[in-house]
């Protein structure tokens, strides 16, 4: 998580020469998502805006997307918390409008941080078979049980799409299920201590 400096906090003073409180949360708004700082689109019009350079304006855009990274990393969820990250000698209405912004858009923002993180597989059906697995030869004949399962695991990164779901088979000797089996109730007895805390 990048540091709210004094060079940040100078930048975003560059938001006074705003032509109204609409381009500031626009601004605020446009800025938060990931891909914001790399739009060259974004940045000339934010140059043009403000009648700034556009490495000036690359410079807001940056410190407006830290800062609001920020505050939702640290989850900041009321005015006094948000302004207390502000120094003292920033333009006190500036700072209330910045708090107000982010206040407002921390749910929307909030949300789509939690769409586009990355997450594990997720298993959505599991089926399972025990099979003999038979052989011979002249000398003996051998019957061996083994446990087939198969599990469909989901990515939810590729939801919707054609990939998004993938099968994994597995065969188990009896010893193995049963180390798997122990490992699992474990992790089941575990889960449920941390869950009745």
């Amino acid at each position: 998580m990048a540091v709210l400096t004094t060079e940040l906090f100078d930048c975003l003073q560059l938001l006074l020469k705003a032509p109204s409180k609409d381009t500031v949360r626009q601004l605020c708004t446009d800025s938060f998502s990931a891909g914001a700082l790399e739009s060259q689109q974004l940045t000339e019009s934010t140059a043009e805006n403000l009648s700034v350079s556009a490495p000036e304006a690359k410079q807001l855009l940056t410190a407006l997307h830290t800062l609001s990274r920020h505050v939702m990393f640290h989850n900041l969820t009321t005015p006094e918390q948000i302004l207390g990250v502000f120094p003292d000698t920033f333009h006190s209405n500036l700072k209330n409008l910045i708090t107000k912004i982010l206040l407002e858009n921390s749910s929307t923002w909030r949300n789509e941080i939690l769409a586009n993180q990355i997450s594990l597989p997720q298993l959505v059906e599991m089926d399972w078979r025990v099979d003999m697995k038979t052989a011979s030869d002249s000398v003996s004949r051998m019957a061996v049980p083994t446990c087939l399962v198969q599990m469909k695991v989901q990515d939810p990164l590729c939801v919707g799409s054609s990939d998004s779901l993938s099968s994994v088979t597995m065969e188990l000797s009896r010893e193995t299920l049963d180390t798997m089996l122990d490992g699992l109730g474990r992790i089941r007895d575990q889960l449920s201590a941390v869950a009745g805390k």
